[in-house]
């Protein structure tokens, strides 16, 4: 069934705009999409994705479950703060394309939450109804990951005197915090009636808007390259160590936190997923200097593959291991 799943998931069509966006740069096609357009896409994904997470969160039931709202905040905190220090010390990357890194490694894969989520019902451990809302609030990790870059520059350009508070306003001011974050306040405000008034246009356009996105990236991905090879010994490791990681500590918190052996096996797989759809447009709003042909190519190209082959059934096995 995971061979099956890995197979219908690399054809399609995000990951084929990926791979044709990498084609057309190698063979020099003269094919182009203007800047300002992919301005348009980044605006109109950012705010797709917050209505939609706050759409999800509204609609689900997060009443006495505190001890799970404690460990879905830790992971927001903890994660990508994990895997900005890896990434920048481990990794020796530099901050920009480190808190590129932590941003999709701090974030979520959708797909992948679906496929645990069958998983766990396939093994007779179905997660609880309120683990959609946490996993929407886990977005909340490329907010997190993205501060903690901002964070770290304004130290190394010499700010270090900055208020914490001044680092904080400056970086939700940037317009992909403010798309995503206000996006999901207002997708939590408006309500069902008021949200099927948008949803054509913010949810059944999303994918096609999203797989022209990807092809972009593919194309600036190809044209550094040679960057990615710099560190791709180095880069592939932590595509296959990190997601374990990671995985390992949330299963671990999860069952201190009471959850049933389902509930913890998804929490633990998603935030050892990284994202591909979500992420990358913040970053690439806040953080343009970054080079997807490392933070994109680590997580489409390694991490994708790997969790819905294999990361999977150990995930699975370690929250069974806490149980």
């Amino acid at each position: 069934m995971d061979t099956a799943v890995l197979i219908e998931n690399l054809i399609s069509p995000i990951t084929l705009a990926f791979l044709l966006g990498i084609l057309a740069t190698l063979i020099r096609s003269d094919l182009e999409i203007p800047e300002p357009v992919i301005r348009i896409f980044a605006i109109f994904l950012l705010f797709s994705i917050g209505l939609q997470g706050g759409r999800e969160l509204a609609s689900s039931d997060l009443s006495g479950i505190g001890p799970a709202v404690l460990v879905t905040l830790a992971i927001v905190l903890g994660v990508p703060g994990l895997a900005y220090l890896v990434a920048r010390l481990g990794l020796g990357l530099d901050i920009r394309n480190a808190a590129g890194v932590a941003a999709l490694y701090g974030s979520v894969s959708s797909v992948t939450f679906l496929v645990a989520r069958s998983y766990s019902e396939s093994m007779g451990y179905p997660m609880e109804g309120f683990i959609t809302g946490l996993v929407a609030l886990m977005e909340l990790g490329i907010l997190v990951a993205l501060f903690y870059g901002r964070l770290a520059l304004a130290r190394a350009e010499g700010a270090s005197g900055a208020p914490l508070s001044a680092i904080l306003l400056e970086t939700l001011r940037g317009r992909g915090l403010l798309l995503l974050g206000g996006g999901m306040v207002i997708g939590a405000a408006i309500g069902e009636k008021n949200f099927a008034k948008i949803e054509p246009f913010f949810v059944d356009l999303f994918r096609g808007v999203l797989v022209l996105f990807i092809l972009e990236m593919g194309m600036t991905a190809a044209r550094q390259l040679k960057d990615f090879a710099n560190v791709g010994g180095r880069m592939v490791v932590f595509g296959l160590v990190m997601p374990l990681v990671h995985g390992f500590i949330v299963t671990g918190l999860a069952t201190t936190a009471g959850l049933s052996v389902g509930s913890v096996f998804v929490l633990g797989a998603v935030a050892a997923s990284a994202s591909y759809i979500d992420a990358p447009a913040a970053v690439r709003a806040t953080f343009p200097e970054a080079n997807p042909g490392i933070y994109l190519t680590a997580s489409l190209g390694i991490t994708f593959p790997f969790m819905l082959l294999a990361g999977i059934p150990i995930i699975y096995q370690m929250a069974v291991f806490w149980a």
